[in-house]
């Protein structure tokens, strides 16, 4: 354990999906006053059990779920992305918020280590779920600009333009067959205004699209290995390796079902996802992505987010070397958040997507459209049928 305490001395620990804030909205209805997040018990994570762990940056989820979808999605993720917001100035003493700005260009890592020097966590928010843009790339950069980092492009639905991971099982069918053209946009869009593409929870068909498409490397924020466990969340081999290939990174989840496939699960077992995506893809693509908080099982050993320094000693027991797991730490990530970057940088004379979706393809009776032409037709009143009438008895009456 001196040994794991120590690497996690000099490399920060990035982890890739914490729900805590969902656990706010739940416990709390998001009434941050009502609570104290040192003392905050039944939840895998509060301040004290953060700084057990070395939990040095952490993504937390701006999560809602997909019932949300057509309906109140947007405003529902707003508040959560606030909420992370004011947990962050309540106790800055134990969080950094991770957007310091140079200029006009944004740098992750300086704000990581600047926050890891400071023994504070640095917090970033991620999107989990495209229900949450309601199919706006306004919404996305507007998303971006409020602090989110990274976009899983699904949850556990499809959404107008991505097919979800149950798509690869028998309980939902695809409807895009991977990605619509739209989604082919927002993925480009994404890649323009540096931000990470997170590829859990997708099909694998959305998998393999986003790999050939992005300029920029992926991320899985919390997914695990297809070849320890066989659940569609997990990453199959051939993926691992086009991770590689794209420079990317693969958060191993601690959750039971993505370990064993069962609901029992150890940290020895956890630590088995590790090995093997290092065997097949190589230790560059290695990351944390506990997804404490937003699972009902943890494995044994692993039971809340002080625990990470005993998964740490047990990769230092299984021969991992030092440089090894300071990659897995945090390097890995803080080298994808540079090349993403980079991209970024690469397209700033690329003016803003403003091409929205087809309205047929969102079309609903929750969704207004104003701005489309078939929209306005209804707005006023107006079918184009009744247009069409309107017309040819103006035109008889100036026949008379």
């Amino acid at each position: 354990m001196t040994n794991a305490l120590t690497l996690m001395s000099q490399t920060p620990l990035i982890d890739g999906h914490n729900d805590l804030p969902w656990q706010i909205r739940m416990k709390f209805n998001n009434q941050l006053n009502k609570v104290d997040l040192y003392t905050l018990q039944n939840t895998h994570t509060n301040i004290q059990k953060i700084r057990e762990g070395r939990l040095a940056a952490q993504f937390w989820a701006a999560y809602v779920p997909c019932e949300t979808q057509y309906k109140d999605a947007v405003r529902q993720t707003l508040e959560q992305i606030d909420v992370i917001h004011r947990m962050c100035k309540k106790y800055p003493e134990a969080f950094m918020f991770a957007t310091s700005k140079k200029g006009y260009t944004v740098i992750h890592k300086e704000d990581i280590m600047d926050a890891f020097d400071q023994n504070k966590t640095a917090s970033l928010i991620g999107v989990e779920g495209g229900h949450s843009l309601d199919s706006s790339l306004g919404t996305l950069r507007t998303m971006y600009q409020l602090g989110v980092r990274y976009l899983t492009l699904t949850h556990s639905c499809n959404t107008p333009w991505a097919d979800n991971w149950l798509v690869d099982t028998v309980d939902e069918p695809s409807q895009h067959n991977g990605l619509s053209e739209f989604g082919k946009q927002l993925i480009s869009e994404m890649n323009r205004i540096g931000m990470l593409i997170d590829l859990a929870h997708v099909s694998e068909r959305v998998m393999n699209q986003v790999l050939d498409l992005s300029k920029a490397p992926i991320i899985f924020s919390h997914s695990s290995a297809y070849a320890v466990c066989p659940h569609k969340r997990n990453v199959p081999d051939d993926v691992l390796r086009k991770v590689r290939d794209k420079n990317g990174i693969v958060m191993v989840n601690f959750y039971n079902e993505h370990v064993t496939c069962s609901q029992i699960a150890n940290l020895s077992q956890v630590a088995d996802h590790f090995d093997h995506i290092k065997r097949v893809a190589g230790y560059h693509i290695i990351g944390f992505g506990g997804d404490y908080d937003g699972v009902n099982r943890v494995p044994e050993g692993l039971e809340d987010v002080s625990k990470y320094p005993a998964l740490v000693a047990e990769l230092l027991k299984r021969g991992w070397t030092s440089v090894e797991v300071k990659a897995a730490l945090g390097e890995n990530l803080l080298r994808v958040f540079g090349e993403v970057e980079k991209v970024r940088d690469s397209m700033t004379g690329i003016p803003p997507d403003d091409l929205p979706i087809p309205y047929e393809e969102v079309k609903n009776d929750c969704r207004t459209g104003y701005g489309y032409l078939v929209a306005n037709s209804a707005a006023s009143g107006w079918s184009f049928s009744s247009l069409i009438t309107a017309l040819i008895f103006t035109l008889n009456c100036l026949s008379v």
